[in-house]
């Protein structure tokens, strides 16, 4: 179910910068520099159907880049003590989460709100979908 390295380093940008992004969460901030691994579910690597795509959007949503972003970093809920986010670029619902390790996982990508409002009601799919330390 999850494909571990897309070849992305994990740094911290907000260690070097003063500003955070304006659309950076609280919740996003705080956990931010914790975050040394980054894990792209199959099925996200599925629903973009474009590699590249896929290393431009975590590298954007990794580096708080919120110039590709029409949302970033939204704080959807926490389940269980991961932090579930969603970011929103050219029309496409990114659903990402911090796991318990301190790990971001990218789950889903949708391009139809519907769809990723009704990923979101299933908790148990979510759950399901982020490896359990």
């Amino acid at each position: 179910m999850l494909s571990m390295d897309i070849n992305i380093k994990v740094e911290n940008p907000c260690a070097v910068e003063k500003d955070f992004c304006i659309n950076c969460h609280s919740h996003f901030m705080t956990i931010r520099p914790l975050i040394k691994n980054v894990v792209v579910s199959k099925r996200f690597f599925k629903d973009l159907k474009d590699a590249e795509k896929v290393k431009s959007i975590v590298k954007d949503v990794l580096e708080c880049s919120s110039m590709n972003f029409n949302e970033l970093h939204k704080f959807e809920e926490n389940l269980n003590g991961n932090l579930v986010f969603r970011a929103k670029r050219d029309n496409i619902h990114v659903v990402y989460c911090v796991d318990k390790r301190r790990q971001i996982i990218f789950l889903r990508a949708f391009r139809n709100y519907s769809e990723y409002a009704k990923f979101l009601e299933d908790k148990k799919e979510i759950e399901r979908m982020i490896p359990h330390a």
